[in-house]
C-alpha cells in the first residue's frame, strides 16, 4: 500500500529536518508526557530478557532502545534504525553513554540487515510515515527470526465519540503549539493529516496478516489514542 502523503517527494524528510533537534520536547507538549507510558506499555507487553535482540526502526532520538536496555541489561546489543540523519544524531547524543547501541540511517522499506535476525522488532509513531505500508511489514517479518514478534506503537481512531470530538478540537491546536515551540507549524499540519489518513486497528491488523505475521492481535490505550500491534514470525 503507497501511502500518498509520505510519498510527495521529500515532505517527510523536511518534516523531520525543521523538528529533531526539538522532537523530545514536542512529544511532551503534544502528548502531556503520556507518550512516556505508552512506550512502557510496549516494553511490558513485549517482555524482553537480556538474550534477546532488537532493531527498533523509525527509532528518533532512541526511545524505546532506552527502555530496552533499562529493562534487560545496558551492556545489550540492540540496532536503532531511523532515516534522518538528524535525528540519529540527536539520539546519539542522548544516549552517549549506551556504548553499545548500533545506529543505521536506512528507511523502513529496505534494511541493511540479514535475514532472520532479531528477536524483536519494534516501530513507534513511524509505520505511518512510510511510503509503502506493505514493504515495511515484509521487511520487518524478513528480519525477524523464526519466533521473532512484531510491535507497532502507532496513532490509531479514537473508540469513544466525546473523547473524538475534543481530541479533534484539541489536534487543531498542535501545530500552533509546534510554531511556538519548535518555530515551525507545518510538520505538525503533516502530522494531523498523517493520524487521519492512517489506517485503522482492524486494516492494520489485516495488513499484518496478509505479511504472514501469526496471532496478530492489538491493544488500544487511551481510547485508542493509539494502539500497540503485535504479531509473531512462526
Amino acid at each position: 500500500m503507497q501511502q500518498h502523503l509520505q510519498n510527495k517527494k521529500g515532505l517527510v524528510q523536511g518534516v523531520f529536518n525543521q523538528v529533531f533537534d526539538r522532537y523530545d520536547l514536542m512529544n511532551d507538549f503534544m502528548s502531556f508526557g503520556i507518550h512516556r507510558l505508552w512506550k512502557k506499555n510496549l516494553i511490558n507487553m513485549m517482555g524482553p530478557s537480556k538474550n534477546k535482540s532488537l532493531v527498533d526502526v523509525a527509532c528518533g532520538t532512541g526511545d524505546i532502545g532506552k527502555l530496552y536496555l533499562d529493562n534487560t541489561n545496558i551492556n545489550n546489543h540492540i540496532t536503532c534504525i531511523d532515516p534522518n540523519r538528524g535525528m540519529v544524531s540527536k539520539g546519539k547524543e542522548k544516549l552517549k553513554n549506551y556504548k553499545n547501541i548500533k545506529w543505521i540511517i536506512s528507511s523502513a522499506e529496505k534494511l541493511p540487515l540479514k535475514s532472520n535476525s532479531f528477536d524483536f522488532y519494534t516501530i513507534s509513531f513511524g509505520l505511518r510515515n512510510t511510503k509503502n505500508l506493505d514493504k515495511s511489514l515484509s521487511e520487518a517479518y524478513r528480519v525477524l527470526k523464526k519466533g521473532g514478534r512484531f510491535f507497532c506503537l502507532e496513532f490509531s481512531k479514537i473508540q469513544n465519540k466525546n473523547l473524538e470530538l475534543i481530541y479533534k478540537n484539541y489536534s487543531k491546536l498542535i501545530p500552533l503549539v509546534g510554531k511556538y515551540v519548535v518555530g515551525q507549524r507545518e510538520p505538525y499540519d503533516y502530522l494531523i493529516e498523517s493520524i487521519d489518513n492512517f489506517v485503522n486497528q482492524e486494516e492494520l491488523l489485516q495488513y499484518m496478516k496478509v505479511k504472514k505475521f501469526q496471532k496478530c492481535n492489538y491493544r488500544n490505550f487511551s481510547n485508542g489514542i493509539v494502539s500497540i500491534h503485535s504479531g509473531w514470525k512462526v
